[in-house]
């Protein structure tokens, strides 16, 4: 399979230089300077029970991708699957009722297909969110802060907006930017207010788009620093989108990498939803949803392969 290898060394000094430049205070967060969840504060029972009176025909969306061996990748992530038969693996039946089965190896990655990054996956100059070091939680055997296994379940109001209508062009142009006034005109487009809790998925018509591409694009429309900034400040959880990395690509900087994932991540403990499956939402029209996503719990991950589900 081919796919995008990308000079991760030069990436990650990049990101370092460009964190070395940061001057303003970004931690503690708001939600004191022993938080280590970010913006899933933000989640309530009530506004659980108030998104669920969305669901009015109980029809449902898959969000998340197949992923599979030739599932494009970020370089060098990888996926690889083993099938093995139990017992001694000569598939003997067992038994007088001779029962048989099988099991599995997976191999991968868990930064491929569709996922939530976590707040340990990108930080500025070695800093993560909160301002905790990497030398504080990152070990070869596993996160101890900031594991994705330690995320609630996030059961709350999904808002879709479909920049292919903001925009005027199905798929979106690759290296367009959604900052305020682009989501401000999607709101009024879609007829919807974001309000704090809400995870807030963009369509661009870019995953429909690629479905036949055997690595993934290095350009892609997507969310801009001062988009990053003003959904953060309206108290989102989380932001998706059906592209790979869900910020524009080329950056607005171009010597500042990954800055909609620092102002998400590290700044704003915002989680991104990568690769999410948005086009049958956009096909519907559905501009709001029960949105619904447990987490992997799989102990000390950055990341993790996930499939919410969107409710109507």
């Amino acid at each position: 399979m081919k796919r995008l290898m990308i000079a991760t060394g030069a990436a990650l000094l990049a990101v370092c230089a460009a964190g070395a430049q940061e001057t303003e205070s970004w931690y503690p967060s708001q939600y004191g300077a022993d938080d280590r969840l970010g913006a899933v504060n933000e989640l309530s029972a009530e506004k659980t029970a108030e998104a669920a009176k969305l669901i009015t025909t109980g029809k449902t969306y898959s969000l998340g991708m197949v992923t599979g061996r030739d599932t494009p990748a970020y370089g060098p992530r990888e996926y690889d699957v083993t099938v093995l038969q139990l017992s001694d693996g000569s598939g003997t039946p067992l038994g007088a009722n001779k029962a048989t089965g099988n099991d599995d190896i997976v191999d991968v990655w868990v930064g491929i297909g569709s996922q939530i990054d976590g707040l340990g996956h990108m930080g500025i100059n070695h800093q993560y969110y909160n301002g905790v070091p990497v030398a504080d939680f990152v070990t070869p055997a596993g996160l101890t802060q900031f594991g994705t296994h330690a995320l609630p379940p996030i059961a709350t109001r999904g808002v879709l907006l479909d920049m292919t209508k903001v925009v005027g062009a199905d798929p979106v142009p690759d290296g367009t930017a959604f900052n305020r006034e682009e989501i401000d005109a999607a709101m009024e487009a879609a007829g919807v207010e974001i309000e704090a809790g809400d995870v807030v998925l963009f369509h661009t018509g870019y995953m429909a788009a690629t479905a036949d591409a055997e690595g993934l694009k290095q350009t892609e429309p997507g969310l801009g620093v001062e988009g990053a900034q003003y959904l953060a400040d309206l108290g989102v959880v989380a932001v998706g989108a059906d592209t790979w990395a869900v910020e524009v690509i080329p950056f607005e900087a171009a010597d500042r990498p990954f800055d909609v994932h620092l102002t998400l991540l590290a700044k704003n403990g915002v989680y991104l939803l990568e690769n999410m499956v948005t086009s049958e939402l956009a096909a519907d029209n559905v501009t709001e949803f029960f949105f619904s996503l447990g987490v992997p719990k799989l102990e000390g991950t950055v990341q993790a392969i996930i499939n919410p589900v969107a409710i109507r």
